[in-house]
């Protein structure tokens, strides 16, 4: 579909029958959520053959990663979408529908759900985009498209966005409830999932006979730019020698996925071609983030934290208070592009983490009750255990 264009025939638009001014409220009056807002052509019939769902979210300037989680991700996908105001609503639905024409896999098994604050009908309102643009529009290039896209949003739109944060757990809460299947794989949009890993995963999971809360962890790598995403654990395991990926967050955080226990995963049988349990997490750590399939009847993501810090990792350690055990698979992975370094974060993105961290005190107290298991207790009853002895 080289030079492809979005048509300027407002019907044939993805959304184009949504009402935004009305849908259900969140629990905080903040956001409305217009839930299956665009159907997959074969969603429904894909979830009778299917045992997982990958659940993702983004605001609209990451969406165009999605062309390459669906091209590795042949299977059902409950994709979460937030637009701050109505210009970002025009620029999803010519983006969508482009991806939906450019992309069988989107076309047919994804299904978008939308997310809208508040103030959303007093930013900038927009008609239609002046369209003509026919080289920005190749199928081959979905960066290139969006890109331009987003350079029709007005400077309130985007003064807007910078004061106020993304709610990133409304979002995975909203993806998650759109998965159809027993299993939810839920991952952030710039996580991209190895190749084949749809009829690998069913595979396993038709026989996986968890006897208690189980949560599967999919080890997360990073990936220089400069390489091609490899096509199986073999190829990753070449790349990590040649200093090409890493374990995610390595070098910025590592506490975000020590508990994994890359070296375990990565030691030496490489040759395996079904998905089986490599081990099980032992040294659960507080701030630990993995990607991870699980039944949905997990805790929710709990919706007071807003923007960056305390989103995942608190509704992890909800998971391990409650006594969920977390077993890695292999040979299965993801990648996310970039070797990550330290550098200094804006100074809105630490404000956001000091307020997140203020509301996990409160919310670290509120599961230690729910749970009847408040892990302090646990270790000073072990320590009086070794002094009695």
């Amino acid at each position: 579909m080289d030079g492809f264009v979005v048509p300027n025939n407002s019907a044939s638009l993805a959304f184009d029958n949504i009402n935004l001014s009305y849908g259900r409220w969140d629990n905080q009056l903040l956001y409305r959520i217009k839930d299956f807002a665009l159907l997959g052509e074969q969603y429904v019939d894909s979830s009778e053959g299917s045992l997982v769902c990958l659940a993702t979210q983004t605001s609209v300037e990451r969406l165009n990663s999605l062309p390459q989680v669906a091209a590795n991700w042949q299977g059902k996908m409950s994709v979460a979408l937030f637009a701050a105001g109505p210009e970002e609503f025009v620029v999803l639905q010519y983006f969508v529908t482009y991806m939906r024409l450019c992309f069988a896999n989107i076309r047919e098994n994804a299904t978008f759900h939308l997310l809208t604050p508040r103030d959303f009908d007093k930013l900038p309102r927009v008609a239609a985009l002046p369209l003509n643009m026919r080289g920005k529009f190749d199928c081959q290039y979905p960066d290139r498209t969006l890109k331009a896209l987003l350079k029709f949003r007005s400077l309130k739109t985007l003064q807007w966005r910078q004061r106020n944060t993304y709610p990133q757990n409304h979002m995975r809460n909203l993806a998650r409830k759109g998965c159809q299947t027993k299993y939810v794989f839920l991952t952030d949009i710039d996580i991209v999932p190895s190749t084949n890993s749809v009829p690998q995963l069913n595979h396993f999971f038709r026989t996986a006979n968890c006897t208690k809360s189980c949560a599967y962890v999919i080890p997360t790598f990073e990936i220089d730019v400069r390489a091609t995403f490899p096509r199986s654990k073999n190829a990753l395991v070449r790349l990590i020698r040649k200093g090409l990926a890493r374990p995610f967050h390595e070098k910025v955080f590592i506490y975000n996925q020590y508990a994994t226990n890359f070296s375990k995963w990565l030691s030496p049988n490489t040759n395996e071609t079904e998905v089986s349990v490599s081990h099980v997490v032992t040294n659960f750590e507080f701030l630990y983030e993995p990607f991870y399939i699980a039944v949905d009847n997990a805790p929710a993501h709990d919706e007071r934290f807003l923007g960056y810090g305390f989103t995942r990792n608190s509704q992890v350690y909800e998971m391990h208070i409650a006594g969920y055990q977390f077993y890695v698979l292999s040979p299965v992975f993801t990648g996310h592009w970039g070797l990550q370094r330290k550098q200094a974060r804006p100074a809105w993105r630490e404000q956001q983490n000091n307020a997140n961290r203020r509301k996990f005190d409160v919310f670290k107290s509120e599961i230690f009750v729910r749970y009847k298991n408040d892990p302090r207790l646990l270790l000073k009853a072990k320590k009086n255990q070794i002094l009695v002895k």
